[in-house]
């Protein structure tokens, strides 16, 4: 039998996504002549429904904050893998850097989760969609290290270049837009 672990409007980190939600629904699943609901999954407006493991209350994430690096959800290991191109031969897209298969950039640990292309889309610009692969493996990384610099300059202002301080004002506006989900970028404002 399951429990609720998350209320409603309680804002939680969504670790597939790698951003912030509020629950919507707390959505129990019942079976007939049971008291207690078999499973409950959240709903936070992302078009699919969460389990408890794949959510991270705020207080937790807190207590995470002054911990090791490692234990913070956003710096997972995502990966490329190579899925076979169903559509074509090897011979007919000789021109592909990979004939044969198009990248699928897994983020969950059990290989299911993550972000892939249509085929279609693939063989428009196969290079551009290899480069979005690639930055998308190495995003967590990336945002680790901008939010290093981040916290570094707000720790040690007198210490940071003014020209650092210019380049990181962007970045804090993007960090912002990540871990807050109601906020918005400031492109997207005007």
């Amino acid at each position: 039998m399951a429990k609720a672990l998350f209320h409603k409007s309680q804002r939680v980190f969504i670790k597939p996504v790698g951003t912030w939600g509020i629950i919507e629904k707390v959505i129990p699943h019942w079976v007939k002549d049971v008291e207690e609901p078999l499973r409950v999954t959240y709903d936070v407006g992302l078009g699919r429904e969460f389990s408890a493991p794949e959510l991270v209350s705020e207080e937790v994430m807190h207590g995470r904050s002054k911990a090791r690096m490692e234990d913070d959800p956003t710096t997972e290991h995502w990966r490329i893998q190579r899925a076979k191109n169903r559509w074509q031969e090897s011979d007919d897209v000789s021109g592909h850097p990979f004939p044969g298969t198009f990248p699928v950039v897994m983020t969950d640990e059990n290989d299911w989760g993550g972000w892939r292309v249509p085929g279609s889309e693939y063989d428009r610009d196969p290079h551009k969609i290899e480069y979005q692969a690639r930055l998308i493996v190495n995003s967590p990384q990336l945002l680790s290290m901008v939010r290093k610099l981040a916290e570094y300059t707000a720790r040690h202002p007198d210490q940071v270049p003014d020209e650092m301080k210019t380049l990181l004002r962007p970045a804090k506006d993007a960090l912002r837009h990540i871990y807050d989900v109601a906020s918005a970028p400031r492109q997207a404002a005007e």
